[in-house]
């Protein structure tokens, strides 16, 4: 999505996002403590490390992700609420509304040259495999959508995708692969068994 629409829609919905981050931080605050933000680097565009901002929904821990979500970070990641201060990624420029998701800097030399296609557009925080499928669907067929997208992209489907979302959100299907609190890790050719945020 062109950078001058991001920031417009993103500020256009300010008066509807703001007060729901406002009103998420503080329960999250009150459910669950310090810190309200969850941060960790991702690789954008061009595979360029940035911090992700999300609120937090688990608790800390070494247990696995699935014992550490709670009750509220299940819901929240549910009605997608969790995600809200990636829009501040957009505003920063490290993020746009629509493409692939931000995966982990761990999986960089797992993907496959077609695969890492990928990243020659900066992450969204929806996307097309998020609207076919969210983490309902294989690794393999989820990084097929994400280079999908990067070879038909433009305004019209990013609106397209846009829409779709919001009736993603409010059916609240894919948020997790089954028996994992997102999805299985992505080990390269062949899915790993261990939980990672998504």
């Amino acid at each position: 999505m062109p950078r001058a629409l991001d920031i417009l829609l993103v500020l256009l919905a300010a008066p509807i996002w703001l007060p729901l981050a406002a009103a998420a931080a503080l329960l999250v605050r009150l459910r669950m403590g310090r810190p309200v933000i969850f941060r960790q680097v991702r690789p954008g565009l061009h595979a360029r490390p940035f911090t992700l901002l999300k609120f937090r929904t688990m608790r800390p821990g070494a247990e696995p992700d699935a014992e550490r979500l709670t009750p509220f970070g299940r819901w929240l990641r549910r009605t997608s609420l969790d995600e809200l201060p990636e829009l501040f990624n957009v505003l920063r420029g490290e993020m746009s509304l629509v493409g692939p998701r931000p995966l982990l800097p761990e999986y960089l030399p797992r993907y496959t040259p077609e695969q890492a296609r990928r990243h020659e557009v900066r992450p969204g925080i929806t996307g097309w495999a998020q609207v076919h499928g969210r983490n309902a669907v294989t690794w393999e067929e989820k990084l097929r959508l994400d280079v999908w997208y990067v070879d038909h992209r433009g305004m019209w489907l990013d609106l397209r995708i846009l829409a779709m979302t919001a009736w993603q959100v409010l059916r609240c299907r894919g948020v997790n692969a089954t028996g994992h609190a997102t999805m299985p890790e992505f080990g390269g050719r062949s899915d790993g068994e261990t939980d990672a945020r998504q």
